[in-house]
């Protein structure tokens, strides 16, 4: 049952527009036809190719510098889709081991993990991220941990509800009885169960990060200049919407595409993985 669950039309859309974007992404370098950042003054703010005015081998337009649109779009989504493996899987590692570890003991270390997400979700995500990022600098490597810094906690909030929940069930108290150690207790009793749970967060925060990054690029506290974002798009081509419009709807309709296949994806999955939605469509 659950393999043609794994068929449902959410995981196949979902599942196309992300290996789509993620193979753009590996072969930006042979699919781009330029160099992404080489400038042609004679050729700026060109519209699309099949626009009045449009050159065939500008398909996408230039921007400001008489950069190629299209190259510097395939080259962008690179630096999202590093930001959205690394920064979940990084924010997923740090929340869901701290939620597996108080959901499980209880007793004031669950108090205290508690009382630290509390707090650290009183900060709006996108101010917190734009203050760390002040702080730590311009970079990839900056923003991936900036974003795990902050979104570890929606992790650790959802999961650890669950944990508690799943921990209280009568087939873990048994296999305490049996003289399973807490360790395998975890790992073999409450963590499949809260696998589908992961794998939903973990779909849902790659989208995030996306726009996370995108966000941060836009005001110029993202990657550096010399890497290519889609945010850095946004903010280089709002000032000639009119004259070329791709340079901004271009990067705004990459995140849209990216966000919606990472969340049809996640949804697609959470309702194959889950027993008890499975069995309820026997």
């Amino acid at each position: 049952m659950i393999r043609r669950s794994l068929r449902s039309g959410r995981v196949i859309a979902g599942g196309l527009i992300v290996l789509a974007v993620l193979a753009c992404a590996l072969a930006a370098p042979w699919l781009a036809p330029h160099d992404p950042d080489e400038q042609n003054l004679l050729t700026t703010l060109l519209p699309a190719s099949w626009q009045a005015g449009g050159d065939p081998a500008y398909w996408l337009g230039t921007d400001s510098l008489g950069r190629d649109v299209l190259s510097r779009l395939l080259f962008g989504a690179r630096v999202a889709m590093s930001v959205a493996l690394i920064a979940a899987f990084g924010a997923m590692i740090v929340g869901a081991a701290l939620a597996y570890l108080a959901g499980y003991v209880g007793g004031w270390l669950d108090w205290l993990v508690g009382r630290a997400v509390d707090v650290w979700m009183s900060f709006p995500p996108v101010i917190l991220s734009l203050i760390l990022m002040t702080g730590l600098g311009t970079g990839l490597r900056n923003v991936i941990l900036a974003i795990v810094l902050v979104d570890w906690t929606r992790f650790c909030r959802v999961l650890r509800s669950e944990v508690i929940v799943v921990a209280r069930r009568d087939y873990v108290a048994a296999a305490r009885l049996v003289g399973f150690s807490h360790w395998r207790t975890v790992s073999r009793e409450i963590v499949p169960a809260t696998i589908p749970l992961v794998v939903t967060l973990l779909t849902l925060e790659m989208g995030i990060a996306v726009v996370v990054e995108a966000i941060l690029s836009f005001v110029g506290l993202g990657v550096r200049s010399d890497q290519i974002a889609w945010g850095q798009m946004i903010a280089d081509g709002r000032d000639a919407i009119y004259q070329a419009p791709w340079n901004l709807l271009a990067p705004v309709l990459a995140i849209f595409f990216t966000v919606a296949g990472f969340n049809l994806l996640g949804d697609g999955l959470r309702r194959s993985l889950d027993v008890r939605m499975t069995e309820g469509r026997e």
